[in-house]
């Protein structure tokens, strides 16, 4: 058995955006006694609210680490976030990592024309203000997008949360060097993009959190044929840096342009793709795959299940942990 405490990264899940509201609480319990490390919980426009998602995981579990990826810089307004994290992390000490990113462009022009002329200077500013906010410090002086001025907390954590950057392109990478405690990569997180993301990173003292789309089964390729859904999107032009660092890029612009559409394309793409660009197969295929992605520097794999009711994937996923049977 590996103790969470000897393994070279921590192995989270995802708390499925469509669940429905009845499971989500048992999920997370679930989650929790089959021994993953972390549960995140996403901020897609049109679904549930990241920080009351967060905040009732938390009052439901013991001990399981509770992340947020991502809350929308463009969407919320600095002073009230801070405020919001600071009392999750007041009533639950050390269980809870904020991710913060620019957002989709489409659901942010959709919510009111959220999206700024300088998305890195607003996530620059807006990264700063929330961290010396969250540690108790007065807010820094307005910037461009960003204004706080003087604001202090009066109720600050005694144990302050982590703020990661979830950002996929080289120059917003480099800012979460500078201004953040480290990355938060959306799916796909193959080794070779890790890599690449802590080069632009420029640190290796940072968080380093990847998602992954994520199925195990003894039937090693029924759990590739489980992901293929869940990639349909990764051959639109956002996704292009996550592809980039990968020996097998030009084929896949290739077939994307050559697909009728992202679900045909995601269908017909080859195994051993798929098995790169996701944790997919045997237990130990999965475990493998988490490994590849700790040993490029991820500090957390996050699995994304695919497939199936979502308790039964949720326990399969389980089988991947490093000391699952």
């Amino acid at each position: 058995m590996t103790s969470p405490d000897t393994r070279p990264g921590r192995v989270g899940v995802m708390l499925p955006r469509d669940l429905p509201v009845h499971q989500v609480l048992p999920y997370a319990r679930r989650a929790e006694e089959l021994g993953f490390d972390e549960l995140w919980v996403v901020e897609d426009l049109g679904w549930r609210g990241g920080i009351a998602q967060a905040a009732g995981v938390l009052a439901a579990t013991e001990r399981i680490t509770v992340g947020i990826g991502i809350l929308p810089a463009g969407a919320r307004n600095v002073c009230f976030a801070a405020m919001e994290l600071a009392t999750l992390a007041q009533f639950h000490p050390g269980r809870l990592v904020a991710g913060v990113g620019h957002g989709m462009r489409e659901w942010m022009d959709q919510a009111g024309g959220a999206w700024p002329a300088s998305p890195l200077t607003l996530l620059r500013e807006y990264a700063t203000a929330l961290r010396a906010l969250l540690r108790g410090e007065p807010g820094p002086a307005d910037g461009r997008y960003v204004r706080c001025g003087g604001v202090r907390l009066t109720e600050t954590p005694e144990v302050v949360p982590p703020v990661v950057l979830g950002v996929r392109g080289p120059r917003s990478q480099a800012l979460a060097g500078q201004v953040a405690d480290g990355l938060l990569l959306a799916e796909p997180a193959a080794p070779a993009y890790v890599a690449a993301s802590l080069e632009h990173l420029g640190r290796r003292d940072l968080e380093v959190i990847t998602y992954d789309v994520a199925a195990v089964d003894e039937d090693g390729d029924a759990a590739v044929e489980r992901v293929r859904a869940g990639l349909a999107a990764i051959g639109e032009p956002d996704w292009a840096p996550h592809l980039e660092p990968l020996p097998f890029a030009a084929g896949f612009r290739a077939h994307r342009a050559a697909s009728a559409d992202g679900a045909e394309f995601a269908r017909t793409m080859p195994a051993e793709w798929v098995r790169a660009l996701a944790v997919a197969g045997t237990p130990e295929e999965a475990r493998a795959a988490i490994a590849g992605r700790w040993a490029a520097g991820a500090t957390s794999v996050v699995l994304m299940p695919a497939g199936g009711e979502p308790l039964k994937a949720l326990e399969s996923l389980a089988r991947a942990l490093p000391d699952g049977d």
